[in-house]
């Protein structure tokens, strides 16, 4: 006979076993298995979702290392190319405008001369803006003091503004209305005080209008709270702004490779030093010809 203790028993252990509430049929023993694996399968997608961006950031790094790397080598290869072979590349120049000049001068003609002065024009230097204008420009813009003279006006300091009637009756309106001290928290206080701060600007310059779009401003109230994305929508923009990251990636990496010296470096990538040496070779008897037609030519001039 079963004794009403082992009843209890025989309940806790089924209980134990068990842990849903009693009473419960077997329609709920159905439904749990889908009621437990709803907040999986929910989960799912926002996993996925974190580990595209964990891996979208990382292969992102690794392009970033790769752009970066070459574009110092660009960088370094311009530098030497420029330090070794510029002088060359200068003579060149020059010889190129002795030579037009020559032809101009034996032959008079326009177009030779035209074409001379353009030679010579690229040997010259081009003067900066400050050295231009002497201190009347930089390249932002006129100097204050050049506007003045060139407008007929004197150089002097601004003068004071004395606050018209309107300009002083908003401002005392928005000043008791705004005062930080009626703020209820922190936030609150913080708005008010930057709000305040604009008020005492438009004030100090006078501003009747501004004082006005102020005060329309705070009738209006506070600019409600910016809403918050999603954990999934702030991952699905993450995965977007790292694709629009890596298209600029893209571009810089080849312009780089399409520039003169990253194409050169292209041709080379093992060893750029031979590379150098075989263009300035080259330069070298450019030169070597560049001065024997010199030579020619002032020597028929003098003949």
């Amino acid at each position: 006979m079963t004794t009403p203790e082992a009843e209890h028993s025989q309940s806790d252990r089924t209980q134990a076993e068990d842990p849903r509430p009693q009473g419960a049929g077997d329609a709920h023993a159905q439904d749990d298995p889908a009621e437990a694996a709803a907040p999986e399968a929910q989960a799912r997608p926002e996993e996925r979702l974190e580990r595209a961006v964990r891996a979208a950031e990382q292969a992102l790094i690794e392009f970033e290392i790769a752009v970066e790397t070459f574009r110092i080598e660009v960088e370094n290869f311009s530098r030497l190319h420029h330090q070794r072979l510029g002088p060359m590349y200068s003579r060149l120049d020059e010889l190129d405008a002795q030579i037009a000049e020559a032809v101009a001068a034996r032959t008079g003609d326009l177009e030779d001369i035209r074409k001379a002065d353009e030679a010579r024009a690229r040997v010259m230097p081009m003067p900066g803006v400050e050295e231009l204008f002497h201190g009347w420009m930089d390249s932002e813009g006129l100097f204050p003091e050049a506007v003045a003279m060139l407008t007929d006006q004197p150089v002097r300091p601004p003068q004071r503004v004395r606050p018209s009637d309107e300009a002083r009756r908003l401002y005392r309106e928005l000043a008791r209305k705004a005062h930080p001290d009626l703020a209820q928290d922190e936030d609150e206080r913080r708005r008010r005080d930057e709000f305040i701060s604009r008020v005492n600007v438009a004030y100090s310059r006078g501003d009747e209008a501004l004082l006005r779009e102020l005060s329309d401003e705070w009738a209006a109230g506070p600019v409600p709270k910016e809403w918050k994305p999603s954990r999934s929508e702030e991952l699905y923009a993450r995965l977007e702004w790292l694709a629009q990251r890596k298209e600029l990636l893209t571009l810089v990496a080849h312009e780089l490779e399409e520039s003169a010296i990253g194409a050169m470096l292209k041709m080379a990538p093992e060893d750029p030093d031979q590379l150098l040496e075989e263009v300035a070779e080259q330069l070298l008897a450019q030169v070597e010809e560049r001065e024997k037609e010199l030579a020619r030519l002032v020597g028929q001039d003098r003949s």
